[in-house]
């Protein structure tokens, strides 16, 4: 009885993860726990078994990240691998370029790509060695970048038409390479990668002197997000899966994956998306640690905010940055060039915020005039919030023991906003675009998202809260052309009348446009 009992979730744990070495480590840990006698289990409930099966097999299902085969260790498996395999194997493909905020793994994953997907790989780096700018400095003919690059590197580049991949790293250093981006494309022998963190950043003055527009594709990259840090947490795709018919079938998730899910939750919240970062959390779970790299990579964007705007936008720019928590603490979130500096309006800054988001660290979110599809056309473009594109760089940039506070399940500090930072974080990752709405009357909806082709409205509430603007709206479908309406927070799946709510975790399964 003992062992049928055991072996019984084991096989169905063998069906779902197909791996062998995990379910026998597992079934020999079960007989250790379990195998205390075969009297006792013939008295068991039959209800009771069930349920302990269940258990089982929920405890390894959020926990197997115990069991992860050692060569997975170490690597954080991002989802811009498809897409650099999708760009690989397209007809006609034009050299691809990766724009994304400095450390977000850009590198890293080009360059592993390009090992596993090519015969040869060619890598410049021109922050690193400003000289390799000298190649594309004359003539653009491929033959003759190929020559110099070759006399520049010597056995290190082979150039093979159809097996060399050519990766041009921090291009935005060397505005000739980006130029000569459409001859290669024109020329098409080889693959092309360029990778920029500050392109097009104003003031940056290393602009090409022709951007190929037509003969380059761009894909923007983030730090990782909700489902990618789930994934380094051992979580399954089989995992998710579930999660996603709990949302359809308006059910409850089971209590131990409820648990297990918003710890990770948490967890995100303070440690964000940041590779590193992510890295040093899932090697260590030191968070003195984690807060260390988080604030030094704060400060290195500081850093680039100094050394390279313009002189005249330097101080305004660092000024408008530093004032985000600030902002986000009002209880009114709506970005206020006065809370910059006092008297201050956007004539002085909207040039600095404006840096500041093209460097990929901040999001704007846009106020609705009506909350009416297209969202976009709807938006007004000098009413909005601003969040930090990664909620753990946010999270860092508050006051020490904000991390312990959330890790304890302590969710009402800042009135809200680190998990409107949150959710923001969540849904600019997706790929969305951010709205909100907001009437002088006192109505104000935090999120307003394309939802199965609805206008959904989105609230986030650290704790129950109270929806009195979203119900106020959904009484008036005539006027706010608005049926449907989504209550984020720290509780399970159900629905309130019109209101779905839904645990915060489960933010990043809401895909469907």
């Amino acid at each position: 009885m003992t062992k049928s009992i055991i072996h019984r979730p084991c096989r169905r744990l063998q069906g779902l993860f197909c791996s062998t070495k995990v379910v026998e480590a597992t079934q020999k840990s079960l007989e250790k726990v379990y195998g205390f006698g075969e009297k006792w289990f013939e008295k068991v409930d039959s209800v009771i078994k069930k349920s302990l099966e269940k258990v089982i097999l929920l405890s390894y299902s959020v926990n197997n990240s115990l069991y992860r085969d050692k060569e997975e260790l170490g690597m954080l498996k991002r989802k811009i691998e498809h897409r650099l395999i999708e760009w690989k194997n397209s007809v006609n493909k034009k050299p691809l370029l990766i724009k994304g905020c400095r450390q977000c793994g850009k590198t890293f994953s080009v360059l592993e790509f390009a090992k596993k997907n090519y015969d040869n790989v060619v890598y410049l780096n021109f922050f690193e060695n400003p000289d390799y700018c000298s190649v594309f400095e004359g003539s653009l003919e491929i033959d003759n970048i190929i020559m110099l690059l070759s006399a520049l590197l010597g056995d290190a580049a082979v150039f093979e038409a159809g097996s060399t991949i050519i990766v041009l790293d921090e291009i935005q250093e060397c505005p000739g390479a980006r130029t000569a981006l459409k001859f290669f494309h024109l020329d098409g022998r080889f693959d092309v990668i360029g990778t920029g963190s500050l392109l097009g950043v104003r003031g940056y003055g290393k602009e090409p002197k022709s951007v190929p527009v037509g003969y380059e594709r761009i894909i923007d990259m983030y730090p990782l997000d909700f489902e990618e840090f789930l994934w380094a947490n051992g979580i399954s795709d089989a995992i998710i899966k579930n999660l996603k018919k709990y949302i359809s079938d308006t059910a409850p998730v089971p209590e131990a994956l409820h648990n297990r899910m918003r710890q990770l939750l948490l967890q995100y919240t303070v440690v964000g998306g940041m590779p590193d970062v992510v890295q040093t959390f899932i090697d260590t779970k030191q968070m003195d640690e984690v807060l260390r790299l988080q604030r030094d990579i704060v400060r290195s964007y500081e850093d680039d905010m100094i050394k390279y705007a313009e002189k005249k936008d330097k101080s305004s720019i660092i000024e408008c940055f530093q004032s985000i928590p600030k902002q986000l603490s009002k209880e009114n979130k709506k970005f206020q060039y006065s809370v910059v500096k006092k008297g201050s309006t956007s004539s002085k800054y909207a040039g600095s915020l404006q840096w500041i988001e093209d460097a990929g660290i901040i999001s704007r979110c846009y106020n609705l005039r009506i909350t009416e599809l297209p969202l976009d056309g709807n938006a007004q473009e000098n009413i909005f919030k601003v969040y930090m594109c990664d909620c753990g760089l946010f999270v860092s940039m508050l006051e020490d023991g904000t991390q312990y506070d959330i890790l304890q399940g302590n969710l009402y500090g800042y009135k809200g906003a680190i998990f409107e930072n949150l959710i923001a974080d969540i849904f600019a990752k997706m790929g969305r675009k951010l709205y909100y709405f907001h009437k002088d009357s006192g109505l104000e909806v935090d999120f307003v998202i394309r939802y199965k082709g609805e206008c959904t409205l989105v609230e986030v509430k650290a704790s129950s809260g109270n929806t009195k603007s979203t119900r106020t709206i959904l009484k008036h479908p005539e006027k706010y052309h608005v049926y449907s309406a989504i209550k984020l927070g720290d509780y399970n799946v159900g629905k309130a009348d019109e209101i779905l709510t839904l645990p915060l975790y489960m933010a990043f399964l809401l895909t469907e446009v």
